[in-house]
């Protein structure tokens, strides 16, 4: 039995066809989930549960883009989340150079989304106030904004010093990127944009990478909102904080590296072809080979 049929599945499948509603009419906003074939198929339930108990009042389109996997073994999954009422995208690779596989994956979801504004979220976060968070989006899109973002906080995290420490500094780094040096601090377990100046980004090769959204949308002069009501946290995976004082170090040396090479400004221009870290993250990202033919996956064993 695959990870998507369970005991559950008629349940969730009724929560989100609710809210999805008359399939006739345009949704309120589409929620851009990627998912990782080779690590996230099971892990996404959790975010696509927690969007599931919405109960606000507008119409949500769900859409999951599901990449890297063997083209000749595409995972059963993609038909059982289909069947569950998700919308979609399979691509056996979403890689494009210069790129973090994730933003390329996000800008296929983007472009198959039905409305105008587009929700974006990791397949291994948690979204604890999902209706709150949900309407404040679309309220925010609504008017005159065209970015808006929340509070992100961590979960399943070793609870060691050095790794306390080190989410103390992150969020510390971001308060004042965001406060006193005025650069917004979108990352992709959590913001809201308007589908027509992603595209706009995207297509200028603008956006490599989650974190230049912000910048580069406030570049572009779009008016940008945040959130810092704790009630419109979500919460992104802290397993991949490693523990030991060398490690931290190793960890913040290496982010703002990252920080000062993949943040666009109006003097500093970043393309997809100025640096090669986008492709070397990508590569990390897809550490987990991808099945040979004739293999199974995880959730097929």
């Amino acid at each position: 039995m695959s990870s998507v049929v369970s005991k559950n599945a008629d349940n969730l499948r009724e929560h989100i066809m609710r809210l999805r509603g008359n399939a006739d009419s345009p949704p309120d906003a589409s929620i851009v989930v990627p998912v990782n074939a080779q690590g996230d198929l099971l892990t996404v339930l959790k975010p696509l549960g927690d969007i599931a108990k919405y109960h606000g009042r507008h119409r949500i389109e769900i859409i999951l883009v599901i990449n890297n996997y063997p083209p000749e073994q595409p995972p059963i999954e993609i038909d059982e989340f289909r069947a569950l009422g998700v919308e979609v995208v399979a691509a056996a690779s979403a890689r494009r150079p210069g790129e973090v596989v994730i933003v390329s994956a996000r800008a296929l979801g983007v472009r198959a989304a039905q409305s105008s504004v587009t929700l974006h979220f990791d397949a291994d976060c948690q979204i604890p106030a999902v209706t709150a968070l949900v309407d404040w989006y679309i309220a925010a899109l609504g008017s005159d904004a065209q970015l808006a973002y929340s509070l992100v906080g961590f979960y399943d995290y070793q609870n060691t010093p050095s790794v306390r420490i080190g989410i103390m500094i992150h969020h510390t780094v971001r308060w004042v990127k965001r406060t006193i040096l005025k650069v917004p601090t979108t990352r992709g377990s959590n913001y809201a944009i308007d589908r027509d100046l992603f595209l706009q980004l995207y297509d200028a090769g603008k956006l490599s990478v989650d974190l230049q959204v912000g910048p580069a949308a406030k570049l572009s002069g779009a008016k940008i909102v945040y959130s810092s009501n704790p009630s419109l946290r979500v919460l992104t995976s802290g397993r991949k904080l490693k523990g030991g004082w060398r490690q931290l170090y190793r960890y913040l040396r290496y982010r703002l590296h990252y920080n000062l090479k993949a943040t666009p400004t109006r003097k500093h221009d970043v393309t997809r072809t100025s640096w090669d870290g986008f492709n070397q993250e990508t590569s990390r990202r897809e550490l987990i080979n991808v099945p040979k033919k004739g293999e199974v996956s995880g959730s097929d064993k």
